[in-house]
């Protein structure tokens, strides 16, 4: 007879709602969608820090949490959260999250266990809980941590990358089913030993509405002029991001007398360095997060789009910035390897140009041939705000992650 218990599936992720950007969007919305459908869903995470890698201060003296959010059983277990980053403390706020998932007793037996890498240690608990509970195995790959380690520039990574890279591969090798994000990660996966029967693609879909405000409007608010090519960089600001490029472009603007303001737009663990060698660059401006609500809005009002990886970045991740620059409809610039994901990416929603990453010279003449081009840019606009809508369906994805974990009802004997 078939069990009409409902499938139970836990989430392990150090990153969940309310955090905006990263991974956090998407897990939330992976866990609250199955909820929607009839799962019993619960999610073991870490308290919100990102991306300004700060706890809120109403939080700080709690070891643990337990909410109800969206129909999901959210319990938040305390962690290290660093300030400033090193493949040390990395290691650390891995390993203490992971060291309270160990001791964490109040979750029940799962079907299925989805974990979300970048966090391997937490994902090799994962491992053992479903072992333990005799549960299907969901290794969900947003970022990798082994090119992470040696590609982000972060103090120690290169030293780090053997062991992530083992890591990696061990975590990989126990799922029922690795999710990718990219054809390009499908291939890394299936280097690391992934069964290629077993990888799904599953595109990170567009977790922001479409713009509401005039934009017009929005720019007289936001204090940019008519005149002016506004180029934002909303998102992380961190060492993969390798944003000193975009500064040293405002720089070279207010040296050539460009029309061009450069906006970083979020937080990160560089931000406050990047400020500091913008002191006395007219062409750079940095602001706040915006509600969510309005952040459509505010990348319709730029220009040009900005995605900026470090010169030594070329398949670590796929930005998740580049789905909600899609949606707001305007053209986008990326400065990244031309070797990797991102510049394939953009290259086929037709939404932009990819450039070589570390070239502030090639950076500003490539922002104002597009921010002049007001004809070119509002097509190329068009282009990807339609590729977003045909390719990048939450609904689609989320219909594709739920059949991906198997398991929706037992067999049992009488």
């Amino acid at each position: 007879m078939i069990d009409p218990r409902p499938r139970r599936v836990l989430f392990v992720a150090i990153n969940y709602a309310p955090e905006h950007s990263g991974t956090a969007p998407y897990t939330a919305a992976a866990a609250e969608y199955l909820a929607s459908q009839g799962d019993d869903v619960q999610v073991l995470t870490g308290f919100p820090h990102y991306p300004d890698w700060t706890v809120p201060a109403q939080s700080r003296r709690r070891l643990s949490q337990c909410e109800w959010l969206a129909g999901v059983d959210v319990h938040r277990l305390r962690h290290f959260v660093p300030a400033s980053q090193s493949a040390a403390k990395r290691a650390l706020y891995e390993l203490s999250f992971a060291g309270h998932l160990f001791a964490h007793r109040r979750m029940k037996n799962p079907d299925v266990v989805v974990t979300v890498v970048p966090n391997l240690l937490s994902a090799e608990f994962a491992v053992r809980i479903a072992a333990r509970a005799g549960a299907r195995l969901v290794v969900w790959i947003q970022d990798s941590m082994t090119a992470a380690a040696s590609q982000s520039g972060i103090s120690g990574g290169q030293s780090a990358a053997r062991l992530v890279s083992w890591l990696e591969r061990y975590v990989i090798r126990q799922a029922d089913t690795v999710l990718v994000i990219s054809e390009g990660f499908r291939s890394l996966v299936v280097r690391e030993g992934a069964d290629p029967d077993k990888v799904v693609l599953i595109r990170n879909w567009s977790h922001v509405r479409p713009p509401t405000a005039d934009r017009a409007s929005t720019r007289l608010r936001l204090g940019w002029g008519e005149d002016e090519i506004i180029a934002l960089h909303a998102g992380n600001m961190g060492l993969k991001q390798g944003l000193e490029n975009v500064v040293e472009a405002g720089r070279l603007a207010a040296k050539d007398g460009n029309a061009v303001r450069f906006v970083l737009l979020g937080e990160g663990s560089q931000r406050k360095h990047l400020q500091r060698l913008a002191v006395g660059v007219s062409t750079v401006e940095f602001l706040p997060p915006v509600p969510n609500d309005d952040f459509s809005s505010v990348l319709a009002a730029a220009d040009v789009l900005l995605v900026n990886e470090a010169e030594t970045v070329f398949d670590m991740s796929l930005p998740s910035k580049l789905t909600s620059y899609l949606v707001a409809g305007r053209p986008v610039v990326a400065a990244v390897s031309p070797l990797g994901g991102t510049a394939r990416e953009v290259e086929q929603t037709g939404a932009g140009i990819a450039i070589e990453s570390g070239r502030p010279d090639r950076l500003l003449q490539a922002v104002v041939a597009l921010g002049t081009d007001h004809v070119g840019a509002t097509a190329r606009g068009a282009l990807g705000r339609e590729y977003a809508e045909r390719v990048l369906s939450g609904r689609v994805s989320l219909e594709r992650l739920s059949a991906a974990l198997g398991v929706r009802a037992r067999v049992t004997q009488d």
